[in-house]
Parts: C-alpha cells; sequence; structure tokens
C-alpha cells in the first residue's frame, strides 16, 4: 500500500478547503498528500453561505453579495443592512471545480476512494468524517431547498430573507430563507430546528412548494437546482487516534446555535497551514469556548421552548447589525455579547442555565 505524509479523509468542504490551502502555500512541494473521497464525480450539492467577516480564498466562487436582509415572524418584519460585512453565497459547483483542477496539477497529491488503498500508520491524518454515535435525541438543523426560475422579473435581488417564521411550527422551530440571485432566480429553503424524530414526520417538497405558492405568491416557476441535508448543533466526540486532527465539522467547525461552518472550516485550513511542521505538537484550532456556553444555553432553550423561539430570534436582531453578525460570526466583544444577552428573556434562560 501507497504510504503519504499528509492523509485526508473526506473530500468535501473541509479536507479540499485543507488541501488547497496547504498547495497554494506550496506546503506540498516536498510533501505527499492522500485525500480519500469516495464519490465519483464532484457536482454541485450544497449552498455555502456566511457574513464576510474575514477575506478567504474562494471570492472566484461566490454566486452573490447582499448588503441587506430582513427576518419576519407574522405581523412583524425587520430590515437590517450588513454593508460593512455583505453576505455571501458560494456555489459548491464552482469551488469543488476550482480546488480540483488546481489540485491535479500537483504531482504529490493523489485522490483515493476507500482508506484500504493507503497505509494510514504512518502518515498524519486531517479527518472530516466524525466517528461519534449521534443520538436520536440531539438537535439538528435539518434542511432541503429549492433554486426556481420564474418567466418573468419577481425578486428584488438586492435583499436577502434570513428567516421568516411565517410557517407551521409543529412544535419545533421551523423557518424559511430566500436567496435571490437575480429577479428571476432565487434559493428557497425550508428549515427545521429538531430532533431525528420529528424530522421523519416531515414534508419538506410539500412544505417548499405550498410556501412558494402561497407564501411568495409564485404559480410557475421550473426547479433548476435541489439540495438537502442535516447538519448537527451538537459537539461531536469522535474516537481519537494518534497522529490525527479531525477538521470541518467532525471537528467542532459548526457554530452551534446556528450551524454556520464554512468560514470556520477557513481558519482552520488556515491555522493547521502556518504550524503544518509542527502539527503533531500544536494546540487543535477551536471556536472559541465563550460561544460553546452561550450557544449551549440558548438551544436548551430551544429544545424546552420552541414556541418561543420565533420571537428570540426576532429580538437577537434588535441589536445594531454590527454586533449581531460579528455575534452569529464569532467575532464578537465582551461588550456585544453583553448586550445580545440582555435582549434574552432573563428568566427563561437563567432556568436552562445548567440543563
Amino acid at each position: 500500500m501507497r504510504e503519504f505524509d499528509y492523509i485526508i479523509i473526506g473530500g468535501g468542504c473541509a479536507g479540499l478547503s485543507l488541501a488547497y490551502e496547504l498547495d497554494l502555500y506550496k506546503k506540498l512541494e516536498n510533501k505527499t498528500l492522500a485525500i480519500v473521497e469516495p464519490r465519483k464525480s464532484y457536482e454541485r450539492d450544497k449552498t455555502w453561505s456566511f457574513w464576510k467577516v474575514i477575506d478567504h480564498n474562494f471570492e472566484d466562487c461566490v454566486i452573490k453579495n447582499w448588503k441587506d436582509f430582513s427576518i419576519n415572524i407574522p405581523k412583524k418584519t425587520k430590515f437590517i443592512k450588513c454593508d460593512k460585512t455583505p453576505y455571501q453565497s458560494i456555489n459548491s459547483g464552482l469551488f469543488y471545480k476550482k480546488i480540483t483542477n488546481k489540485l491535479r496539477l500537483n504531482k504529490n497529491i493523489q485522490f483515493f476512494k476507500n482508506v484500504n488503498e493507503i497505509n494510514m500508520e504512518n502518515g498524519f491524518i486531517f479527518n472530516s468524517v466524525s466517528t461519534a454515535n449521534h443520538s436520536k435525541n440531539q438537535l439538528w438543523q435539518h434542511f432541503m431547498g429549492y433554486e426556481i426560475e420564474t418567466s418573468k422579473n419577481f425578486f428584488d435581488q438586492e435583499i436577502f430573507n434570513l428567516m421568516d417564521f411565517n410557517c407551521e411550527q409543529k412544535d419545533a422551530v421551523h423557518f424559511f430563507y430566500t436567496l435571490p440571485f437575480s429577479k428571476t432566480k432565487a434559493l428557497v429553503e425550508t428549515t427545521w430546528l429538531s430532533n431525528l424524530n420529528k424530522n421523519e414526520l416531515l414534508n419538506y417538497e410539500k412544505q417548499l412548494k405550498d410556501y412558494i405558492a402561497n407564501n411568495l405568491n409564485i404559480k410557475k416557476y421550473k426547479i433548476t437546482y435541489s439540495e438537502k441535508g442535516a447538519i448537527p448543533l451538537f459537539q461531536q466526540k469522535n474516537i481519537k487516534r494518534v497522529n490525527e486532527i479531525y477538521i470541518g465539522s467532525a471537528g467542532g467547525m459548526t457554530r452551534l446555535s446556528t450551524g454556520y461552518t464554512f468560514l470556520n472550516i477557513q481558519e482552520q485550513s488556515k491555522y493547521i497551514r502556518e504550524n503544518i511542521e509542527n502539527i503533531e505538537n500544536i494546540e487543535i484550532f477551536k471556536i472559541d469556548k465563550k460561544y460553546d456556553f452561550l450557544d449551549n444555553v440558548f438551544l436548551n432553550v430551544l429544545s424546552n421552548h420552541p414556541d418561543k423561539m420565533p420571537n428570540i430570534f426576532f429580538k437577537l436582531f434588535e441589536t445594531s447589525p454590527k454586533t449581531i453578525i460579528n455575534f452569529l460570526s464569532n467575532k464578537s466583544s465582551f461588550i456585544e455579547d453583553l448586550s445580545i444577552i440582555l435582549k434574552m428573556p432573563k428568566l427563561l434562560f437563567l432556568k436552562n442555565l445548567f440543563r
């Protein structure tokens, strides 16, 4: 079996981001890298979105930037500016094409379909595939989206809708999310924050079609793309092996209260690249522990009081745009954290502090 200096298990967002970072900064000129990914081909399968609070390597994969967004609950809508930190969406198909085309030019990088094809004993492993046992009672962010195209101009492409809670909740937290890429094209997603048992009862296709017809009032359209997935909103306790670091969502790069992961992966990749020569001895890159604490309290409230969450989310955005965006993007100061906390129903959160 072949031996490599570095082995990346999982050639998705985290694995490819790390490989690209190492290749871009010429960390593989004298080192070999194996990427283990079972998929037969790379096709568009996801849309990654975030507020641009840091620079990243994939501006050329961004479908659209927005400087305004809205959030609404029944009978109330809030409009918010984000011109200092625009909201971006990345097309995973463009992302995959850019990275794989570049990596295949490097003779020191090879792709494999199975870990059995290489020697796993001597190389340093970056693992993006979780080995944790998941409980059915753990919270997930379940979503399904349709990219739709209309024959006439319909969408305001300058503003996106982050959360629309004007929909059925079913004893869970449910909202719709609309990203208009042009006047005739938008991604519409139904999103549930729930455990697996509840998720099994949901009919995503019917929800999307009803929302597009009744809430967006679009009767004629064609579906040009669809995506579906689930993001874990809990820390994954993986089986740790010698000479191995978990990356991406498996390595704690998902923000628990939001599901945002993409920019955290980019920061983790940069950190690993900067420390690759001493990789066996460095501290593992983590999201600041304060967010784990705050998010766990928030998710306790969400689990125990889902009916109150639309109003709680709405109140979050009563702080300044800079404050809430920094908080949701792991860049907030103590003062900004405090201003967020003070907006929350204090008694309710105190009761869920140590659950």
